[in-house]
């Protein structure tokens, strides 16, 4: 279904936001202590590297299904990436101020971004009949 589309992936504003979300992530997680390399810092890069993964893979498949299947996929990570940043605002930036609450809430705004786009581009892939729910 992709293959035959005009364009690329990376032309796609949903990856593209997805891709800056992934930046900022490992920019915010920089700062981490270096005990939580393995734990928090690890998985909010890995969630939040996935999402523009999954968006790049589900376009590469032939058929609509799926892509929005792996779209799903890339709204699952998203969830996984919010419920880390949550737990890094109460954990590190709250009891142990390495991170600026304002620089975890900035990244939950880019998530609820990310997220509203991934809705949109899946709604508008879905036979119109799963659109009238």
């Amino acid at each position: 279904m992709t293959s035959s589309s005009n364009g690329s992936y990376r032309d796609l504003r949903v990856w593209q936001e997805g891709m800056n979300l992934a930046t900022a992530c490992y920019q915010v997680t920089k700062v981490f202590p270096k005990e939580e390399i393995y734990g928090m810092t690890s998985q909010i890069r890995r969630s939040a590297a996935s999402i523009p993964a999954n968006i790049a893979e589900g376009y590469g498949r032939e058929y609509r299904a799926e892509y929005i299947h792996f779209l799903r996929i890339a709204q699952g990570s998203l969830k996984e990436l919010e419920t880390h940043l949550f737990l890094s605002q109460i954990f590190l930036s709250q009891r142990v101020e390495i991170v600026t609450s304002q620089a975890l809430e900035s990244l939950l705004q880019q998530c609820e971004t990310v997220g509203k786009m991934l809705r949109s581009l899946i709604r508008s892939l879905e036979p119109t009949s799963k659109n009238n729910r």
